[in-house]
This record gives C-alpha cells, structure tokens and sequence, in this order.
C-alpha cells in the first residue's frame, strides 16, 4: 500500500519539468512568429501604367539578299589586272578586272579592215557611168557581204569589250575566284557580288496563320537570342499556296539593312505583329507571379502587401497587358516577390540596395 501512494508523487515530480518545458517552447515559437511578423521584406516597386501593346507570333526566318550576281568572262584569257577586292563596294557597271584581248583586238582590227575594202567596192561600183558591166546580182551580193563583214566586226568588238569584266549590280564584292595572272576560261566565275541594302526575310507559317496575315503587316527582326536590338520589316508576299507536304505557306518579309548589320544566310528570329491594343493597363512582366497557372501581383498597402489576383492579355518583350484586378497608379513589387506572401510587411528600396540587401 505504502508503494502504491509513493508512485502518484514521483509522477508529478517528473512531469512538472515537462509541462514548463512544453510551456517555455511555446513561447519561444510565439516570440519567433512575431519577430517573422515585424520583419519586414525589402522589395522594389514600380508604378501600373497604361500603355500600347501588341501582339505577336514568334517564328525564324533565312535571310536572303534579292540582288546579287556571280560574275562571269565571256571570254578565254588570262587576268591582266584585279581592280577590286573582297569588302569593296561598286556600283553597277564599275570596272573589276581586265582580261588579256591582244587576239580579240587583232581580230577586230581584221573584221573592220574587210568591212572597208567592201565599202569601197560598193562604192566604186555605184560610181560607174556604164552600169552595163556589172549585174543588179553582184551589186547585192557584195552588200550581203558588207552587211556579213559588219557583224563580225562588231562581234570583235564586242569581244574586246567583254575582256573588261564589269559589275552587272551595285553592291559588295562579296568574294573573288580568281587572281591577277590566273587563266581564265569561257564563263568561270570571277566576282560574287551581292547588295544587302535590304534583304528579304524568307518565313515558313502554318496555315492556321493564313488569314491573321497582310500585306504590309509589321515585323521584327532579331539578329540572334541575345540581342535586344530589332529592325523593323515589313510583310512584302504572301504565296497563295499551302504546302501539302508541310502544311506551310512561304512568306518573303521586306528587312531595310542599310547600316549592313544584317548579312544574306543568317538565320534570324522573327516575331510578326499580329494585333495592338491602345492605351490599357501595363505592367513589366517579371512582377507576375505565376502559381498553377493563376496570376497574381502584390500590392503594396501601407507598409504591407496584398496579393492580387489578375488575368492577363498581350505580351510584348518584358510588357505585359492586366485585363482586370488592378488599377493605374496603384504601386505593385516588381523584385523581391519571391519573399512574399499575402500580407506580408515590406520596405522599399531601389534597385541598387535590394542588390546589396541580396548579397
């Protein structure tokens, strides 16, 4: 019996500690959630505005140049002088190379030597007083002649020109075959000459985008992924036919290149303005938070935040269109979000100080 009324009393001994340790604990998570509570987050923030924004389709496209020649010789010689090299411009018409012509010249020289002795035949013949002693049938096969002598005198001369290689375009010489006493044969290449003063941009679009398509729609031309810089094209052609094996249709886009940024065979990505919507809300779209594929903002109230739901509508680069859940002039994070939650207190600092604040 004396066992059994000893035991209650060591129980109660050993579960007072207990109890004020349980006790102590929950003050101290108490006293942790409110020192949670008086932190308040570092954030930047930005002004809703309202603004333009467009929408657009996202797509690549080849770049070609729509003038360009490879230059040939009409005629087997060797190069006597190269006038021109790689990187030079030229206009149409311009002098690049010359060709060996002793043989052509000989030639013409020839052909213009019979033309004259023929001349003067014809000539002394129609000076006679006594047409009687040559027939109406000599007189017209001696200007046959002289018609015949006349052409191949002027295709020496001919020939002799075309031993002066000249530009066919305006343009860069883009590269060159051949050089300063190299033989050259009957139609080799010599030049490649090309005109990148604009290009045109070769796009492949399903058929679904048809008829969300015009002439003259705006473009944008990016040169590559990491560049922000953009030119401005234009929608010049739209092929009439879809591709039964791709299920495409071939667009040709109109890209100004005048400070030659652009080269003919690069592969560029392109995004084609589809529609504009004027003066709506706009807000920088690394402020949306996105969770589920529900899209929020947080909104700063005082010294604390709320978290706003929102729907969305065009996106353009780092622009994007609120349909509803916010208003113009309202103050929303735009960095440091990712700390956040509904209510949560907040400071705002610049950039500058949320950086160091990171750190």
């Amino acid at each position: 019996m004396d066992s059994l009324h000893k035991r209650p009393n060591n129980y109660f001994k050993l579960a007072l500690p207990l109890v004020l340790v349980g006790v102590l604990s929950a003050c101290g998570a108490e006293e942790e959630i409110k020192e949670e509570e008086k932190y308040a987050v570092p954030v930047e923030t930005t002004t809703v505005i309202q603004g333009d924004v467009s929408s657009f389709y996202s797509t690549t496209a080849t770049l070609e140049a729509p003038q360009e020649a490879n230059v040939v010789t009409r005629i087997s010689g060797l190069i006597e002088n190269i006038k021109v090299e790689e990187g030079d411009r030229v206009v149409k018409g311009q002098l690049l190379a010359v060709i060996d012509a002793k043989r052509q010249k000989y030639e013409l020289a020839r052909s213009q030597a019979e033309v004259e002795i023929i001349e003067q035949e014809l000539n002394r013949l129609k000076k006679m007083s006594n047409q009687e002693f040559f027939s109406a049938d000599s007189m017209a096969k001696l200007e046959y002649n002289l018609q015949a002598a006349i052409a191949k005198r002027d295709l020496a001369a001919l020939q002799v020109q075309e031993s002066l290689i000249r530009s066919p375009i305006e343009g860069v010489i883009a590269t060159r075959f051949v050089k300063a006493g190299n033989m050259a044969k009957e139609f080799d290449k010599l030049f490649y000459v090309v005109n990148q003063d604009e290009l045109y941009g070769i796009v492949h679009l399903p058929e679904q985008q048809l008829e969300s398509l015009k002439i003259g729609q705006d473009a944008q031309i990016f040169a590559n992924k990491q560049t922000l810089d953009t030119v401005h094209a234009k929608v010049l052609r739209i092929s009439p036919v879809v591709d039964a094996k791709s299920g495409t249709f071939k667009v040709t886009l109109s890209v100004p290149n005048s400070d030659a940024k652009l080269k003919a065979g690069m592969f560029t990505r392109v995004e084609l303005r589809y529609d504009t919507h004027n003066n709506v809300i706009t807000v920088p779209y690394n402020a949306v938070v996105n969770q589920d594929n529900e899209f929020a903002l947080y909104v700063i109230d005082g010294t604390s935040v709320n978290r706003r739901s929102i729907s969305l509508g065009y996106r353009e680069a780092d622009t994007v269109e609120v349909l509803s859940g916010i208003e113009p002039g309202e103050q929303i994070v735009i960095r440091g979000h990712q700390n956040l939650k509904d209510q949560s207190l907040v400071e705002v600092i610049s950039s500058l100080d949320l950086a160091s604040a990171n750190k």
